[in-house]
């Protein structure tokens, strides 16, 4: 699943570490969601959704290349 969580972070001058320390997490889970090796569970993406101001929609992106 193709995200847009790095951008977000980046925009609001953000390490992993720091979003990690917001959402609960470690740093390596943003960073694998980041690098989409993992997809985040409905309530850490909704966290993720809610902590940007955007929709879940908006953030995350189903990959449709197979």
């Amino acid at each position: 699943m193709k995200n847009d969580v790095r951008r977000l972070r980046m925009a609001r001058d953000l390490s992993q570490g720091q979003l990690a320390l917001a959402m609960g997490v470690s740093r390596q889970t943003i960073n694998s969601i980041e690098t989409g090796r993992y997809t985040p569970s409905l309530p850490l993406a909704i966290a993720l959704a809610g902590f940007f101001s955007q929709p879940v929609e908006e953030i995350f992106h189903a990959d449709t290349t197979h």
